[in-house]
């Protein structure tokens, strides 16, 4: 699996820098704030202040591992029915072992996430940061991507839905 294969590589006793996605779930806040009045137009604004008053507060328990920090869609490439090659990882850091699970939400269905979660033993903190950090980008994109990149912005419906559905 993907995600396994990236987590084996040696952090060479590097941690998350601070940029971006992949550590301190709180420091998005304001960030998230902003995302979530504007998508009012777009979502259920209601159920994302909701799921985030709760996200924001999951603490960590895992170390850093090495993640792609960026595995929507997009950065994927397919042939057939198998993962034929990643893009994008120009952004390969240390990071929250959950930031890579975003991936499950905004590809896979409920089924198909239980096996990804299986496979890679997470925990049920670890689960749910993965679904906060697919929250975060999610937000992000529903509203900043509706005029310029419409199939980005219906990416982030699509996972935002999915995570509202979950709870």
């Amino acid at each position: 699996m993907l995600i396994s294969s990236l987590r084996r590589w040696e952090t060479g006793g590097r941690t998350f820098d601070g940029h971006n996605r992949g550590g301190n779930l709180k420091n998005h806040d304001a960030w998230m704030r902003e995302c979530i009045v504007r998508s009012e137009d777009f979502a259920d604004t209601t159920a994302m202040r909701r799921l985030w008053s709760r996200y924001r507060d999951l603490p960590r328990e895992d170390g850093d591992v090495m993640s792609h920090t960026d595995l929507i869609p997009g950065n994927l490439l397919v042939k057939g029915d198998r993962l034929a090659g990643v893009v994008d990882s120009g952004d390969f850091r240390a990071a929250d072992p959950a930031l890579d699970l975003v991936v499950a939400w905004h590809l896979l269905e409920k089924g198909p996430r239980a096996v990804v979660r299986e496979g890679l033993h997470c925990s049920d903190l670890q689960w749910e940061r993965g679904k906060a950090w697919a929250f975060q980008q999610s937000a992000g994109l529903i509203w900043y991507y509706h005029q310029s990149n419409p199939p980005m912005a219906h990416l982030g419906q699509t996972t935002m839905q999915r995570l509202i559905a979950q709870g």
